[in-house]
């Protein structure tokens, strides 16, 4: 990718940048918080294994609603708008959660809570392509990279609170204000719209440019298969080296700290490896690794060779996500950005339900996990012959400009 002659970079595209990865970062945070806090409302509700799957499909379901939803403002409003909204929504409904009195409570905060997730998924990524565009080159994986970050510290701070006896309520209060804190400072910075001018369409012009349908399906399905892979990881990955390679359970969850520490050193160095070898190739190498790694974790004998397989699945999957808004972002027809990104990022839902059920659904057919793995194992497959979908449209190069937001 080349840089963009339009492509000098303001002071508040800068300050932008930094605000808009805050805001991943906020996100991530929160998000590991109250997933990780789920085995505490398991003990208080007296839920079965079923209702916690029910709970996470839950929040996918929704929070498509919510990419919907975002949709919407951003087009009403603004993506900063609506980036501001989901990141509020998200710290009150996450406050919320940690004080819920039943069931019914727990159910209705967790659901607003995924709408808001939703909303800031979409907006984030919104704000973080239109940024890109200013910038004139590849940026997108330093955002995710942010995220990871935030989804660390979240898991480290929830359990730095369990070891100090710190309650469920009190530090789900604690993280949802560490959010309100980040969007107090960091709101204000985010990209605003450009005033009307002549880039805005209008109301009674012409049709506006359809929307490349097949070259966004296929950017589509590679983000559903990564946030498959992605999610088969994240919820089977323990049960896996526990049940199946009969480990205890602190090295049991050393599996996914393995893959998402490696996930983090695949996005910090994602916009390196793009600059330089272009998106066709990191996504075919990334898939490639991906297909490596997740072939020891199917043939590993013991638990320190799966352990090993994720962190190489980490190394090379990740960066597909930033590159799928990447490459959606920019085939997308002027005035149209935010519309294709929050689309785009429906997938990411399909991908979570798909990693989360078939995973398990294989596993509980062949009575192993060892086999249910072989599934994001062929995702990873798929992820190598979708990479031609990220060829970059080089026509449009002129058009790398922010066109909303």
């Amino acid at each position: 990718m080349t840089d963009s002659p339009r492509a000098a970079v303001s002071a508040d595209h800068r300050s932008a940048r930094i605000a808009a990865a805050d805001a991943f970062g906020l996100q991530g945070f929160l998000l590991a918080a109250v997933l990780t806090q789920l085995p505490q409302y398991q003990d208080r509700f007296g839920f079965d294994d079923t209702v916690i799957v029910v709970a996470v499909v839950t929040v996918s379901l929704i929070a498509g609603a919510g990419s919907v939803l975002a949709e919407h403002l951003a087009r009403r409003f603004s993506s900063r708008s609506a980036l501001q909204l989901g990141l509020a929504t998200i710290a009150v409904a996450g406050a919320a959660l940690g004080f819920s009195p039943n069931t019914a409570a727990f159910f209705v905060c967790l659901s607003v809570y995924g709408a808001g997730l939703g909303i800031v998924d979409a907006a984030a990524n919104m704000q973080a392509v239109s940024i890109q565009h200013a910038y004139g080159r590849f940026i997108l994986s330093s955002f995710h990279a942010a995220w990871s970050v935030g989804a660390i510290a979240g898991a480290l701070f929830v359990a730095a609170t369990s070891a100090l006896d710190v309650s469920v309520a009190g530090a789900q209060l604690v993280a949802a204000l560490v959010v309100a804190g980040g969007l107090a400072v960091c709101g204000p910075r985010l990209l605003a719209r450009q005033k009307p001018g002549s880039t805005a369409p209008p109301a009674t012009g012409p049709v506006p440019v359809p929307v490349p349908i097949r070259a966004l399906l296929a950017l589509g399905t590679a983000m559903a298969l990564f946030y498959a892979i992605d999610f088969g990881v994240g919820n089977w990955s323990a049960l896996y080296v526990r049940n199946v390679l009969l480990a205890d359970a602190g090295t049991a969850a050393l599996a996914l700290a393995a893959y998402q520490c490696a996930a983090l050193v695949s996005r910090l160095t994602g916009d390196l490896w793009v600059a330089k070898y272009g998106e066709i190739a990191v996504v075919r190498a990334g898939s490639a690794v991906g297909v490596a790694g997740l072939t020891v974790v199917v043939l590993a004998p013991s638990p320190v060779v799966a352990i090993a397989g994720f962190l190489v699945v980490g190394l090379g999957v990740p960066v597909v996500a930033p590159l799928c808004f990447s490459a959606a972002g920019r085939l997308a027809p002027s005035g149209q950005v935010d519309d294709v990104v929050a689309r785009i990022n429906l997938f990411n839902y399909v991908g979570t339900l798909v990693g989360g059920a078939i995973v398990g659904g294989v596993a509980a057919a062949a009575t192993s996990l060892r086999i249910g793995f072989v599934v994001p194992l062929l995702f990873a497959v798929g992820l190598v012959v979708l990479a031609p979908a990220f060829a970059p449209d080089r026509d449009r190069q002129s058009e790398w400009t922010p066109d909303r937001d």
